[in-house]
């Protein structure tokens, strides 16, 4: 068999499943920059596999895919360290089937993403293939290099430390597209109360510069701090600026604009018609995607 012939069942398998390595990538990092660098480490190893010799290509291809992007998370977990102020995952301009996927839409929404932050790389890992993707425990457990029996332990307090900081609710693309249109009204207007009855006692507002861009440098806590924040920041405004209405992570959210060039990507969590959770990603570096969509799947 030539070489080409090798390359190009290998290239055929790959693309097949492209989309599917990205979103597994993507979860378990928060960074499309970085899955894009694990999707290319996925190819150059697996054109050097004897297909042959692979019984299921996909789990194959999960497999590389997942141990290349833990490699990633610890280095990323370090990098993280320095990183100015709160981090936030990288937002992402999703198609629009995304969003008609429940499962999909909250497994990859900023508030799920954040709580995946709080796992170790290898309890990241583990949550994401069996939770996300249900995947086996023998599969995995060959991805990450542990025994059966420890990925069930590990799924296991994996799953119950997600399930206690997860969002109480799934809320419908309409009720969030609501509560995001009374957001820009109320930001529009200068109404300060407006905005009051729009947040949630608790919300919690998070905005990611990256040191690049102003931004707050911690989470800012409750209805009254994070109404005035918003206030006296867009009041204090002396630039042209417009929200656009987009999709981003499966989620109707905001792309705002000052003077013309893209500079932030609000994004909201809803519960019960108020906004509990508030992120703004202002950092350019994780803005790059916003002009063209990129497809997930499950499967």
């Amino acid at each position: 068999m030539s070489d080409d012939h090798v390359v190009d069942r290998a290239t055929e398998a790959f693309v097949a499943q492209r989309n599917l390595l990205f979103t597994v990538a993507y979860e378990m990092l928060g960074s499309a920059v970085d899955a894009e660098d694990v999707l290319q480490e996925t190819w150059l190893r697996w054109v050097e596999v004897d297909l042959d010799q692979v019984r299921d290509q996909r789990a194959y291809l999960v497999r590389i895919t997942t141990r290349q992007a833990l490699n990633r998370l610890r280095t990323m977990s370090r990098r993280k360290e320095s990183y100015v102020g709160p981090w936030l995952p990288e937002p992402l301009l999703t198609t629009p089937d995304v969003a008609q996927d429940v499962e999909l839409a909250e497994s990859v929404s900023m508030a799920v993403m954040l709580v995946l932050e709080t796992l170790s790389p290898t309890e990241r890992a583990v949550f994401v293939l069996r939770e996300v993707f249900d995947v086996g425990y023998d599969e995995i457990a060959a991805a990450v290099d542990k025994t059966p029996a420890a990925v069930r332990q590990i799924a296991h307090r994996a799953r119950r430390h997600v399930d206690a900081r997860r969002p109480r609710t799934v809320v419908s693309q309409r009720q969030t597209r609501a509560a995001v249109e009374s957001f820009v009204r109320a930001l529009e207007s200068g109404d300060l109360q407006e905005l009051l009855d729009l947040l949630a006692p608790d919300v919690v507002y998070m905005g990611d510069g990256g040191g690049v861009k102003h931004s707050a440098l911690r989470p800012i806590v409750g209805a009254d701090k994070v109404a005035r924040l918003l206030a006296g920041g867009f009041g204090r405004n002396t630039v042209p600026l417009t929200f656009g209405p987009t999709m981003v992570n499966g989620s109707p959210a905001l792309a705002l604009h000052l003077d013309g060039e893209l500079d932030s990507i609000v994004a909201a969590h809803v519960e019960a018609g108020r906004i509990t959770g508030l992120y703004v990603v202002r950092n350019p570096e994780k803005l790059s995607r916003i002009a063209s969509e990129t497809p997930l799947t499950l499967r």
